[in-house]
Parts: C-alpha cells; sequence; structure tokens
C-alpha cells in the first residue's frame, strides 16, 4: 500500500509535509476541535455539579471525557514501546532505516540513529478516532451512528493525512482505531454512560 503513496522517480510522497495549508486542515486544527470539544465538554460537566443536574448526564459527559483524554493518552504512550519507524525513515523510501515489523529484531549490530523509533501505532489519528466515543455518548438511534462516523471520519482523515506524508502505514491507522474502539468499549463498561 505504501509504495502507491510514493513516487519512486522524484522521492516524494502524495503530500509534502511542509505544506502549510494541509498541515493547519489536517494536523493542526483537527487537535485544536477536539480540544475545544474537551473543554466544552469539561465545562458541561461542571455545570451539571453546579446546577444539580441528573447523574446520567454526569456519567455521559464523564465517559466523553475520558474517551478523548485515555484514548489519545494510551495510543501516544504506547508508541514509546513498540520500537517501529515511520516509513519516511525506511530505507526503501529515502530513509536509512531497515524496514522491520512490530515484534521483529532489528538486523544484528544496528543501531538507531537519534534514538529508538516511536511511529506506531498512529498517535495522531487517535484523537479523532477517540470521537468513536460518540456513539455510545448519543442516546438516540441515529445520533448514536452519526457520532460513530465523525468518530470514524475524523480518525481516517487525519491518519489519511500522516499515510499520504509518509508517517504512517496503513496498518498503524488501523491498530489505532482498533485498539481506540476497545479502549471506548471498556471505558463504557466501566462508567456506563447509556
Amino acid at each position: 500500500m505504501q509504495d502507491r503513496l510514493f513516487d519512486f522517480g522524484t522521492g516524494q510522497w502524495l503530500i509534502d509535509k511542509h505544506d502549510p495549508a494541509l498541515r493547519l486542515i489536517f494536523y493542526t486544527a483537527p487537535k485544536w476541535l477536539v480540544g475545544v470539544f474537551g473543554l466544552y465538554l469539561l465545562v458541561s460537566l461542571a455545570r451539571t455539579f453546579r446546577q444539580g443536574g441528573p447523574r446520567a448526564d454526569r456519567r455521559r459527559l464523564l465517559f466523553m471525557i475520558l474517551c478523548l483524554a485515555i484514548v489519545p493518552i494510551i495510543l501516544s504512550g504506547s508508541k514509546n514501546f513498540t520500537n517501529v519507524y515511520c516509513p519516511w525513515d525506511v530505507n526503501r523510501y529515502g530513509g536509512t532505516a531497515p524496514y522491520v515489523k512490530l515484534f521483529e529484531s532489528y538486523p544484528e549490530g544496528y543501531e538507531h540513529a537519534g534514538g529508538r523509533p516511536k511511529c506506531f501505532p498512529a498517535g495522531h489519528s487517535s484523537g479523532g478516532f477517540a470521537l468513536m466515543g460518540l456513539y455510545y455518548f448519543r442516546r438516540r438511534r441515529t445520533h448514536r451512528f452519526a457520532g460513530l462516523c465523525l468518530g470514524l471520519a475524523s480518525g481516517w482523515a487525519m491518519g489519511g493525512y500522516q499515510m499520504l506524508k509518509g508517517a504512517h502505514y496503513l496498518s498503524h491507522t488501523v491498530a489505532s482505531m482498533l485498539i481506540a474502539w476497545l479502549i471506548i468499549v471498556a471505558l463504557r463498561g466501566m462508567v456506563e454512560p447509556s
């Protein structure tokens, strides 16, 4: 898959990682929007205590806040242990590192230049995938489906941008989506927002 996103003739990815407009649209703005949504939820939760709102509303708000916080923390934090390079670091795509899959060893004698690699799973898309928690946050069935679609679309837009510029493989984004969903389901079992 990654070969289709890289031009071997020019040594360039489909998207220039230094393009400021694309970075704003697919990297910076989504992070800010998720952060603003999280802040809105925190304020809403605080208001339920001040105004004596129903406990069910508090649990729903707490659940969504936890999704927005814990999914990115776990996914981004796990990058410190997986020891996987990004595509742009791999020698096949103009980098200097060998391609090694998750749980495989690096060639004997290979030394990581600049420290251990931290590319798997895809951390950037985790903020978008955390929005899949809207599925359990909403009460009406049609709203639940819309919330799930928003989370999937956000995560894949953010992850797709990273893949198109060589920052992640497709498997990194798929893994992030699946792990995010498992975390959300676990949080639902602990907080029971519905």
